[in-house]
């Protein structure tokens, strides 16, 4: 229980833990499938350890660039990343875990923001955004079946 606004995405793929935990830890891969649909990015600095910083630009399909900053708090390879977001906008902790699944692994990502009224009406979106995300991580992690 916490007394944080929590946001939960849940997806399975038919791979291993160490492979989708790849996806996010190979800074090369991660720039080809992170954020909603539309959006490219540009991994300016990305320290894989605990309390290492990871600045990234996504760019929307206008053409609008968002500064990102995080900073990583947790990693147990290939089980859990938990990573600060600073900014833009929402301060929130985001948390990932990887867990073996019926051939597969199961990717739970586990959002948590400070319960405000901005923040819950951001939910349905951040909710259908993550989803794209994963959608994303989907089609790359075919990509490199074929």
């Amino acid at each position: 229980m916490t007394d944080k606004l929590e946001i939960f995405n849940e997806r399975r793929y038919p791979v291993a833990p160490a492979i989708l935990f790849d996806a996010f830890a190979d800074p090369d891969k991660l720039a080809l499938w992170w954020g909603p649909h539309g959006f490219t990015n540009r991994i300016d600095a990305f320290d894989f350890q605990v309390g290492g910083d990871w600045r990234l630009t996504m760019t929307s399909s206008d053409g609008t660039d968002f500064a990102n900053r995080w900073t990583f708090q947790e990693i147990e390879r290939p089980v859990r990343i938990v990573a600060l977001h600073h900014e833009p906008m929402h301060v929130f902790t985001l948390e990932m875990t990887f867990e073996p699944a019926d051939a597969g692994t199961s990717l739970r990502w586990r959002m948590l923001f400070e319960p405000t009224d901005e923040n819950r009406q951001l939910q349905k979106f951040i909710r259908a955004a993550n989803e794209q995300n994963l959608d994303r991580l989907e089609h790359l992690l075919e990509q490199k079946d074929r």
